[in-house]
């Protein structure tokens, strides 16, 4: 038994030596083989890393390859020209005023600025400032991976020179191209200038919240001043780093409240905080010891803050906001276009950032903005809003009827004057440039009547259908004064009575033959910088329901009155910077929008709607105020909204546009004679104009024909060409008498028996039965009567007394 236990114990013992060898080799294979995978993974790592580097280094490339590396003077001038004064100007230079900033600025040199300051936002914003080349490269790669996958929060990666680019050269648009120009400029930056010239320039243009009269400050010496009464050269530790917290969030760190006020302990411990971060980072980066970070962080600060003063008070007016409005949306547009970006591709927190920038660069860099606004013209026009403007008042709403007008070169577009409201002191609303309200039958020469001539539909005597109307989605639809003529109107005669619901039948056949629901704004009031909107294609629109300014409507009107051709209304002539170069200068930019032909018929037939004196007493008016006035060539639209809500009235000569709103700020109903009232202010206020700058005017100058307008011989009953015709198995004759009509192109067409736009079966076979012509049952009789029926001559004195009345509520959107 002893011999057999032995000998298994032998056998067990030889039996794990070549099992540890294999348990030995098998860990041995495993490491060599995690070995070769490190290895192999090390090598994968450098070559992507290398093949990712190359790969950004040409993406970068790419994105700055069309930036023009600036030289130091320009670099100079871009980072440190932050104090000059920009002013704007009439057209003839005459001073208007001079832009206020919102940044109260004084510059010092880096030997005024205290130290501990510098050392503060150093120790705060840049850890690495004096190390860096303008660029934390780390830092940028934590910042885009950050930005790319969203996750890390807002990890920085800005130095103190790419802060500085983006103040003064850059915006704040988060793009790829955006940041790769701030870190070549950052470069460039650190090339030129000193440690000390950046970290100084740096602190004369960051922004530092406010000061104790409410206003918003920049630089460290107005921040010393404003908030602790001291140079900035003067400043304690705890005071230099409460300064130096600021430039993060001025507006939440600052002491003070927008009136100068100092803000309650909760609002106040946001910029304590800080001051505390500031005094740690000194601290951490040695830059103070213990003791001082000990003592300045358990100072009472709150103390040493100044008290409050009288804030200051914005006393500008209309034209100031407006000049000034219209020069940043220029230089605005000129950034983008400079940045190479597509402005339709921005979205608005990127539009909202360049718009900033260009306010900014106009309060700040000395520049002279020469508007197109004639001095004499402006003021004359601001006297007579405050001397006639009490013709508006009608006691229907509460507070004063408002009104817009723009004066308008018709060659050029230039705004030569313009009346924004009644009073700034009561509105600030620019009631010419800025607010949109409906425009009525304005529109209807616009939209409707010249593209339809445009295109060759209708001639100035084509006949449209005026008979009791219902849309097609249900609901009545009237003219101004009554619910149909019962008749086929002449295109002319529905224009001079401001019918809709001739326009409304003439506006659905151009939709419909032209396969376009949207044909007029596509093809028309886009090329007019019209807004966009699905409005367009309701059916109402062609009444009026549409919104538009003052200013856009006057300048639709000067297409039709410049030949067709529209140019693009501007108030900004030039702007020039402080050594007297041009960085902006208007161009035009016409727009043949309407055919000549097409114009000059348009024009002719508004000449008869003042004529008429139908809808607007304006050419008696003005002929009564100054019969030298009266006589000039005097074309125009009226146009009224629902419940009188709003009053049109646009006229033109041969050289200007003059147009007109009123209405409420609070859209409710005016007066029924509200259009009348409009015609008498802006009588009045013409006459003013006139009495000061009558060259304006064009005396002696015409609306004529274009050449190549077709002057068409038609049957005044169908408005076609006369002769004889079958429908339906009986011969038609078109009766006389016989007038011609104008046409765009093509000329009149043959006469036949549904002759018009809109209209029933029915409302033909009425219209066919007022006069002896032939019919189906007596077609031998070819010969065609030109008396009027006895119910013809009912309809005539009917509108007779409409034209004397006048006083029915519109509806959908238009009136006259």
């Amino acid at each position: 038994m002893e011999n057999q236990d032995n000998s298994r114990k032998t056998e067990q013992h030889s039996n794990k030596g070549p099992e540890k060898k294999k348990i030995f080799l098998i860990i041995n294979v495993v490491i060599r083989v995690l070995q070769s995978l490190f290895v192999f993974a090390v090598v994968m790592l450098l070559l992507g890393g290398a093949l990712g580097m190359g790969i950004g280094m040409g993406y970068f490339a790419f994105l700055v390859e069309d930036t023009q590396p600036p030289t130091k003077e320009e670099l100079q001038t871009e980072i440190s020209d932050i104090t000059e004064v920009s002013h704007m100007t009439y057209a003839d230079g005459t001073t208007i005023a001079t832009i206020k900033s919102d940044l109260v600025r004084t510059r010092v040199d880096g030997e005024h600025i205290s130290p501990l300051l510098k050392k503060a936002i150093i120790s705060t914003e840049d850890e690495y400032f004096e190390e860096h080349k303008g660029v934390v490269p780390k830092a940028v790669i934590r910042a885009l991976v950050s930005d790319a996958t969203g996750m890390g929060g807002s990890s920085g990666g800005s130095t103190l020179t790419q802060q500085l680019v983006k103040q003064q050269i850059l915006t704040d648009e988060t793009t790829f191209k955006r940041k790769a120009n701030e870190i070549l400029l950052a470069y460039r930056i650190e090339k030129y200038f000193s440690k000390d010239e950046i970290v100084t320039t740096y602190l004369n243009v960051s922004p530092f919240g406010r000061n104790n009269k409410g206003e918003n400050i920049a630089g460290v010496e107005e921040a010393a001043k404003g908030l602790f009464g001291k140079n900035a050269n003067d400043l304690t530790l705890p005071q230099a780093a409460f300064i130096a917290g600021l430039p993060q969030s001025p507006i939440i760190y600052t002491p003070y409240s927008n009136t100068g006020a100092l803000k309650d302990d909760e609002n106040l411990a946001y910029g304590m905080k800080r001051k505390d971060f500031v005094l740690f980072s000194m601290y951490r980066e040695k830059a103070i010891t213990k003791e001082e970070y000990e003592a300045a962080k358990s100072y009472d600060l709150k103390q040493d803050f100044q008290p409050q003063q009288a804030a200051n008070q914005d006393t500008e007016d209309y034209l100031y906001h407006a000049v000034l409005n219209q020069a940043v949306k220029v230089v605005m547009d000129l950034n983008i276009e400079k940045a190479g970006v597509k402005k339709d591709t921005l979205d608005a927190l990127a539009l909202d950032q360049y718009e900033d920038q260009a306010r900014k660069e106009i309060q700040s860099r000395g520049y002279t903005i020469q508007s197109t606004i004639d001095q004499q013209v402006y003021d004359t026009m601001q006297n007579a809003v405050a001397n006639f403007g009490y013709m508006l008042d009608d006691g229907y709403g509460a507070g004063l009827v408002e009104t817009g007008n723009v004066l308008m070169d018709n060659k050029t577009g230039r705004i030569i004057g313009f009346v924004a409201g009644r009073d700034y002191n009561v509105s600030q609303s620019n009631h010419a440039l800025d607010t949109v309200r409906q425009v009525g039958s304005t529109i209807k020469p616009i939209s409707v009547y010249g593209p339809a001539i445009d295109q060759g539909m209708i001639g100035s005597e084509s006949r449209l259908a005026n008979y009791p109307t219902t849309y097609n989605l249900g609901g009545e639809l009237t003219n101004a004064t009554n619910s149909g003529t019962n008749t086929f109107d002449t295109v002319r005669h529905s224009l001079e009575w401001s019918y809709n619901i001739p326009v409304y039948h003439l506006n659905e056949a151009m939709k419909k033959q032209m396969g376009d629901d949207n044909f007029s704004y596509n093809n028309y009031l886009s090329k007019m910088n019209y807004p966009a909107s699905e409005a367009w294609a309701y059916e109402s629109a062609p009444l009026g329901s549409v919104e538009a300014t003052v200013l856009t409507q006057t300048n639709g009107f000067q297409a039709l009155a410049n030949k067709g051709q529209y140019q693009q209304g501007y108030m900004i002539d030039k702007i020039t910077d402080t050594n007297g170069n041009v960085i902006y200068e208007h161009k035009e930019a016409p727009v043949q929008v309407y055919s000549q032909a097409t114009a000059s018929i348009m024009n002719d037939m508004m000449r008869s709607v003042l004529d008429s004196k139908i809808t607007t007493p304006f050419k008696n008016l003005v002929s009564g105020l100054n019969p030298a006035l009266g006589s000039l060539d005097w074309i125009g639209k009226t146009g009224t909204t629902d419940s009188y809500v709003d009053a049109w009235l646009v006229v033109s000569t041969p050289t200007i546009t003059l147009g007109s709103w009123t209405g409420y700020d609070n859209p409710t109903a005016m007066s029924p004679n509200s259009g009348d009232q409009n015609s008498t202010y802006l009588a009045n206020l013409a006459n003013a104009v006139y009495s000061v700058r009558p060259d304006l005017f064009g005396n002696g100058e015409k609306f004529t024909l274009s050449n190549d307008v077709i002057k068409s011989t038609v049957s005044n009953f169908t408005g076609e060409k006369p002769g004889t015709f079958t429908y339906n198995g009986g011969t038609y004759t078109a009766p006389g008498p016989n007038v011609v009509s104008l046409y765009a192109k093509d000329g009149a067409p043959k006469s036949k028996y549904k002759f018009g736009f809109g209209g029933s079966d029915a409302n033909y076979s009425a219209y066919w039965g007022r006069y002896a012509t032939s019919s189906p049952s007596s077609s031998n009789n070819n010969s065609g009567s030109t008396t009027p029926s006895s119910s013809e001559k009912k309809e005539e004195t009917k509108k007779e007394d409409e034209k004397k009345e006048n006083t029915t509520p519109s509806s959908s959107g238009s009136s006259n």
